[in-house]
């Protein structure tokens, strides 16, 4: 076991296996090890986008996140998107496009992406422990003295990439905050995003599980719109998910923590107002024939759907004609249809979250490296960063940007190094 290495990456996640590679890639001669609590590394890898991993999308900006996006930006920028096609190629990974923009591995197995960042580490020589959990990191200037479970660990560079607390049975429980907080850094208020909301069991999403359609979801906190989306949405035996619920759930979650009055509003008939709406009832209801109000709503959504909405406005309503809809239930159901209150009471919380809101603020870390502003030779990559993308590939991204920052720049500090002590000498 060694006792001593140039490098060590705390975490062999996605970040921190993109961490240890371009480090060792920079400068081969560099003793790197990579320490993981869990038995078996890349859990996360493993489960994301449903098996297939969800590698990065084929356009991704600062506005794909929340944070301080300028920082976000210039660490975005540093590794884009079509880095990283071009370094999964090269690891022999070719990546194809969904006509959603998301990268998914020609091979549709996640296990196909972790595969090759293992087995290139391992051409590497890049010293992998597992069952490795770190306890406590000391900085005894010039090195750390990192406290693991079968002992110590001497480093003179630290690269802490150990996650969040999202899907904590992949072994993310918020450890790599609890040692940073101990070195000086801060860790703002954090909480589960993209993760599937629970409603009230009186709501009628029981009778609608497993259906999935176009909507807008907006979100209110204090009486103020702080989010409004497009996207699909799944119903659920316990609530809503799919790509519109998960993206907003951080808006609702985070305020619900803290405290605040908010509420989640459905539209069912995006890119229509109220007024568009009231309109083509109104318009219906000249029209000859008897025709229904459940008729006329599977015009514009799944029928299960027209069922339950307008069963929950009142149960004779889906058979009542048209033209016979008097003004005051008219309203009600253009109200429903545009602006309906979602009763959430909850998200289903870390074990069922993709990645974590919150996290060491941006401002306390160089962007041009990643490097913490307190500590020397200390880096801080991917989720337990104050930086969470949207779903579609971002957070992978985010993961190979700051990773790639980290492992070249810690290796290059030891060129840098190496080369004034050689100057020295001479």
């Amino acid at each position: 076991m060694p006792q001593y290495a140039d490098i060590a990456i705390i975490g062999a996640g996605a970040a921190g296996l993109a961490a240890a590679i371009f480090a060792a890639e920079s400068n081969p001669s560099l003793q790197i090890s990579l320490l993981d609590g869990a038995k078996s590394v890349g859990a996360k890898i493993l489960v994301s986008g449903g098996g297939r991993c969800n590698v990065t999308n084929q356009k991704v900006t600062a506005s794909d996140y929340h944070g301080s996006r300028k920082i976000i930006d210039r660490i975005l920028r540093r590794f884009t998107e079509d880095d990283t096609l071009r370094w999964f190629d090269a690891l022999g990974v070719p990546l194809q496009t969904e006509p959603t923009g998301k990268l998914f591995p020609v091979s549709n197995k996640a296990r196909t992406v972790l595969n090759a960042l293992i087995d290139r580490c391992q051409k590497l020589s890049i010293t992998l422990l597992t069952q490795h959990r770190v306890q406590s990191i000391t900085y005894q200037e010039p090195t750390f003295v990192i406290q693991h479970a079968h002992g110590i660990l001497q480093a003179g560079t630290v690269i802490v990439a150990a996650g969040g607390r999202s899907l904590p049975k992949t072994g993310s429980d918020g450890l790599g905050w609890d040692l940073v907080q101990q070195l000086g850094h801060t860790v703002t208020p954090t909480c589960p995003a993209l993760v599937p909301l629970l409603l009230d069991a009186s709501f009628f999403h029981t009778e609608l599980s497993g259906i999935s359609h176009e909507v807008t979801l907006i979100t209110r906190v204090n009486e103020r719109v702080v989010d409004r989306r497009t996207g699909s949405l799944l119903w659920t035996h316990f609530g809503i998910s799919g790509p519109v619920a998960m993206d907003a759930s951080r808006f609702w979650v985070l305020a619900h923590e803290q405290g605040h009055h908010v509420q989640l509003h459905l539209n069912s008939v995006p890119q229509s107002t109220h007024q568009d709406v009231e309109n083509w009832l109104m318009q219906a209801s000249t029209l000859p024939g008897r025709q229904t109000i459940q008729a006329l709503l599977v015009e514009r959504l799944p029928s299960r759907v027209a069922i339950q909405l307008a069963k929950f406005l009142n149960p004779n309503l889906g058979l009542t004609p048209v033209n016979l809809l008097q003004k005051h239930t008219r309203n009600a159901l253009t109200h429903a249809l545009t602006n309906l209150p979602l009763p959430v009471t909850n998200s289903r919380g870390w074990n069922f979250s993709e990645v974590t809101a919150g996290g060491i603020p941006l401002e306390e870390i160089n962007p041009s490296s990643m490097e913490s502003k307190k500590i020397p030779r200390l880096y801080l990559i991917g989720e337990m960063l104050d930086c969470d993308g949207r779903i579609g590939g971002f957070n992978f991204q985010w993961a190979w940007s700051t990773g790639y920052l980290a492992g070249y720049h810690a290796s290059r500090a030891y060129k840098d190094k190496n080369t004034q002590e050689t100057n020295t000498h001479e």
